[in-house]
């Protein structure tokens, strides 16, 4: 399982979000760098942002959810045609879980287990 991980909980619906596009950016000295990217899955999980085998760096991390095209394939309109989270890594052994919880007029995350 990737380091950095998600899940993605469409509360207007009360359910998983499935086919919500991911990308995964680490912050470098130049600007932002793709590390990773998926879509979830029919439980709205996302595990394989990164290789396994793949090790985490300290640092700023940026998950931009496709919550615009989401919504648009059920005919919802949406405020957020995408929503970025950035977080810091400061211990890159540890695994790292960043779920959102979504709704077409707004969202919250918080750092998961």
């Amino acid at each position: 399982m990737s380091k950095i991980t998600t899940h993605v909980l469409d509360t207007s619906a009360g359910r998983p979000a499935a086919a919500v596009s991911i990308l995964l950016e680490q912050q470098t000295p130049g600007g932002w760098r793709e590390a990773g990217q998926g879509a979830t899955n029919d439980d709205g999980r996302c595990l394989d942002l990164l290789a396994e085998a793949e090790t985490l760096e300290k640092g700023a991390y940026r998950l931009t959810f496709g919550s615009g095209p989401y919504f648009a394939a059920r005919g919802v309109t949406t405020f957020f045609p995408e929503v970025s989270i950035v977080f810091e890594v400061t211990h890159p052994e540890e695994h790292h879980h960043v779920p959102l919880l979504l709704s077409p007029f707004g969202y919250s995350t918080y750092r998961g287990s």
